[in-house]
Formats: C-alpha cells, structure tokens, sequence
C-alpha cells in the first residue's frame, strides 16, 4: 500500500459498517486517508464499530437512496477517490425483498455515480460480484463474460456493474469495477453464510446445518487480499486513468463445494469427527460459480497473498476469541442486572 498516496486523501467509504466495508475502512484509516463514511444503520457489533473506527472517521448519517445527502457529501467533504461498497449483501434478504434490494444496489449505486460525475471525482471503485455474470456455461468466469443475473441479488449486482461501466464510457468517470469470490474472514456477522455459521457451529461443538445438497461450487478470497485489491485498484486508477470503465475478478480460482469449504472448517479446527447435516433445502441459486483472476495479475500486479487453509485458520481465530469475549461479559451483564 503507498501511504503517500492516501496520506489526506479525502476518501468517502460507503457501506463503512458492513464487513468489507470494515476491513478497507481500517487499512485507509492506517494509511492517513480522510475517510468518510456513509453510515445508514448503527451496527454496534460491526468492525467499524467494535474497532472504534467510526471515531476516527467523518461519518454522514443516511441512504445511498437520498441523491441531495450524497451530493452534499461530496461537495462538503471535497470527495477525491470513493469505494462504493454499500449493497444489500443476502441473497436470501433480496429473494423475500426484491424491491428493497434494487432500490439500494441499483438506485443507490446511479444515485452515487451520478453524484461523483457532478463533483469530479477522481477515482471510483464500485464492488460488483461473481453473482453479477449469473449462470454460465463455461467457466471460469472472465471479465469478458456476459451479465446475464436472474435472480434478484444476482440482477441487482449485474445491473450496478452494467452502470458504472456506463458512466466511464458516457460520462469518462472514472470509474473500474471490483468482481470479487466469496468474502471470508473475521467480523463476519452473517451467520446464514457458511464459513461464520461452520466456524459458530463448531465452536460450539454441534454440528453445522447445509441448507443445499452441499455440492454448490463456489471460489472465496480471503478479506485481507479482497482489501489489498480494492487499494490496488484505486493506485492504479490514479496512476492511470484509462483503466476507467474496466472489470476486474478477484478471487482464489478455487473450485470448492460447500462440502469441502466445510470439511476444511472442521480440518483446521481439529473437529472432523462433526459431522455436518444436508438439509438440501436451497433453491434458485446458481451452482457453479469461480473466477479466473489472471487480468489482475497481468495489468495490476496483484495477487492473493493467503491461501484457503491460511486464511480459515486466522478466520476462526478471530471467532474464538469474539465468542470467548461474549462469553466473559455475560456475567457482567447479569450481575448489572440483578
């Protein structure tokens, strides 16, 4: 990471209190950025907040809906480089919700381009997905794939990528779209996802509940390579502004089932004899989804530096010791109460 590159940069962090949003809002803070956050919800067990960032940080209180708010901010706070991080992140969530999922990622995200068009900033770096190229045929996925989601979290991230790419080609902001694997890592609240629920699960010696058949494939990356790619990009869009309207995979290039994501869980925290449950319930969700992230390598240098075993064995460090700080204050908490 240049330091120099971020020292007093005025960077707006949208999404600051979700997990990427956690993790990138740390290494910026570290590096002497000026960040603002865009805060809609107060999230007491978030990174933003757990880690006392949000007292180092400008915060703006409100929705990627509200144009006026994200206008304002841009043009108070002399916004330079943004990372448009904020989305509704659940596919479950955008299922019962389709509406409300569109209204944040697809509104929100024009909403918020539209806003740096008018205020001229400088670097844009818009998180899109591997959901955004929906089912294919033939994979790994490539930048050159087609968009083609389907179903409401897929559509709704195919739509944001399709937008930023068409304001750097409209409008020439600029602007380079992020399509990242599976995030995992510490602070991941989300328990309905596999690796936070497999490591919760096992922590507390039960075994863990597979909603699909178990034979989903997925690729991952680790939230600290997921960081260094968002930075990476941002330095290199700087340096270079005919990256402007480009797409770049982010991910491990692995080929893993649930299964497998699972049994490594139980490998690494030593408790292969937990068997997981198949409840085999999953429905409309792609099957098999993995990137290939040579354009990364070739045009920005970058690579993971964790592997998947590296990266699950830090990952369920952090959840002995969040779950071992819960368990210690409850019984604080019941003696204030009595």
């Amino acid at each position: 990471m240049n330091k120099s590159f971020w020292a007093g940069r005025p960077t707006l962090v949208t999404g600051a209190t979700g997990l990427m949003g956690g993790w990138l809002t740390r290494r910026l803070v570290d590096a002497g950025a000026e960040v603002v956050a865009l805060v809609r919800d107060s999230v007491p067990n978030s990174l933003a907040v757990q880690d006392g960032l949000l007292r180092r940080v400008t915060c703006v209180h409100g929705r990627l809906e509200d144009f006026d708010l994200l206008r304002r901010a841009f043009s108070e706070y002399s916004i330079d480089t943004v990372f448009h991080l904020a989305a509704q992140p659940l596919v479950g969530v955008a299922k019962v919700d389709p509406l409300g999922t569109l209204e944040t990622n697809v509104r929100g995200s024009w909403n918020l381009l539209e806003a740096a068009r008018l205020c001229g900033t400088r670097q844009v770096i818009v998180a899109s997905s591997d959901k955004a190229y929906g089912d294919s045929e033939t994979l790994p996925y490539l930048e050159t794939h087609a968009l083609q989601g389907r179903y409401p979290y897929d559509v709704s991230k195919s739509c944001t990528d399709l937008i930023a790419r068409m304001y750097a080609c409209t409008y020439q902001l600029p602007v380079v779209v992020a399509r990242c694997a599976n995030l995992f890592g510490g602070g991941d609240l989300n328990f309905s996802r596999v690796v936070p629920g497999a490591i919760r699960s096992t922590l507390h010696d039960q075994p863990f509940l597979i909603r699909s058949d178990g034979k989903f494939v997925r690729d991952f990356i680790y939230l600290e390579d997921a960081t260094d790619a968002y930075v990476t990009l941002a330095e290199a869009l700087g340096e270079n502004r005919s990256l402007a309207g480009e797409a770049f995979n982010f991910g491990l290039g692995l080929q893993l089932t649930v299964l497998d994501v699972v049994h490594e869980i139980l490998r690494v925290m030593d408790r292969p004899d937990l068997k997981p449950v198949i409840q085999n319930q999953a429905s409309n969700e792609i099957r098999m989804q993995y990137l290939c992230s040579d354009k990364a390598r070739e045009w920005l240098g970058w690579k993971p530096r964790y592997s998947m075993e590296e990266g699950l064995r830090e990952t369920a460090a952090w959840y002995g010791a969040y779950f071992r700080r819960l368990a210690d204050c409850e019984p604080a908490v019941e003696a204030a109460k009595s």
